[in-house]
């Protein structure tokens, strides 16, 4: 087989991270890797940005996904961690009887994963994971792995759920693994992988939910929303934050950006409730001398720092906070009363 063309595309490198993160995506504030000449694997507490997809891509570093954001998720993985293709494909022959696209993926090591990927407004994990085991259990391979491993998980309570493995690892590619291969021909490698990638079916979840109603599939007790919170905040937002976050900022963005997700974090906001505040609070910053506002990406890395330790200060001092100083502040006077 002739390795090269699974590289050739006229994509540009933006363009292939953009479509990979568009099918491929979950937490971005952790992610995992691994360390392939000695197999030991680890969490990264970064942000999922650009830059971690292109090294992937690049085979320079590894990267896992946490599929799960609080219960849904965007994509099911069935993970055969066995050489016997017969196994995938008598479960993928299954699903197609019940009209779910599936794409099968040659793993890093002797087994293969196939991919069911949902529509971009993602699928309840539960449902997504009872339909997949119903199946396995239909072609005798119950004890086979799914991810994600959950049906939901607690942001607040800091909770990730368990990692996959990605596609397309550069180092990878050039030996036939980690590439999605054609059940028609033999099990080759798609020629185009981007291409492929681009034209995949998806799963929504009305299909779904006529499979599990038509087949009676138990899909136990529905998780509260992610964002149904029910607990007493413990901090309130001082008013210089309020301010922050009602009127934008002219200068010092990250550091306002990182100060704003600090005290977010500690009313009890999980970290993607966060980060979508802090993409609204954005497009109210107005730059002063011709600087450009603060990309999405520097808005994630700036609240995945603030979600990295329990931050007890309060940033009065420095001039991003200060200038959005009240003398009402009930912070502002106990720092004077020190």
């Amino acid at each position: 087989m002739d390795q090269t063309v699974l590289e050739k595309d006229p994509r540009s490198p933006t363009e292939k991270v953009r479509l990979f993160r568009q099918r491929f995506s979950g937490l971005e504030h952790v992610y995992g890797t691994y360390d392939p000449a000695t197999g030991r694997s680890w969490q990264v507490k970064r942000p999922v940005t650009p830059a971690v997809v292109l090294r992937h891509l690049q085979g320079s570093r590894p990267l896992g996904i946490y599929l799960l954001t609080g219960d849904r998720t965007r994509a099911i993985v069935v993970d055969f961690d066995t050489g016997d293709a017969n196994l995938p494909l008598d479960f993928m022959a299954a699903a197609a009887h019940y009209k779910l696209d599936t794409h099968m993926e040659v793993s890093k090591s002797k087994g293969f994963h196939v991919w069911l990927f949902a529509e971009p407004t993602g699928l309840a994990a539960r449902k997504g994971r009872a339909v997949v085991q119903h199946i396995l259990r239909e072609t005798e391979a119950a004890e086979v792995e799914v991810f994600p491993k959950q049906d939901s998980i607690n942001l607040e309570r800091g909770e990730v759920g368990n990692w996959i493995n990605l596609p397309l690892n550069g180092r990878l590619v050039r030996t036939g693994k980690t590439v999605f291969v054609d059940t028609k021909t033999g099990l080759q490698p798609f020629p185009n992988q981007w291409a492929y990638l681009e034209s995949v079916g998806t799963v929504s979840e009305g299909l779904l939910d006529e499979i599990i109603e038509v087949n009676d599939i138990d899909i136990g007790s529905e998780a509260p929303p992610p964002l149904a919170v029910t607990f007493e905040a413990p901090w309130t937002l001082p008013p210089c934050i309020r301010r922050m976050l009602d009127e934008g900022v002219t200068e010092c963005q990250r550091v306002s950006c990182f100060r704003l997700a600090v005290q977010l974090r500690r009313m009890g906001m999980p970290y993607d409730i966060v980060v979508a505040a802090l993409l609204e609070w954005r497009t109210r910053n107005r730059p002063e001398d011709g600087k450009g506002i603060i990309t999405e990406n520097e808005v994630k890395a700036q609240a995945a720092s603030a979600f990295l330790k329990e931050y007890r200060g309060h940033g009065c001092e420095e001039p991003a906070v200060a200038r959005f100083c009240s003398p009402d502040c009930p912070v502002a006077a106990s720092l004077r009363t020190k």
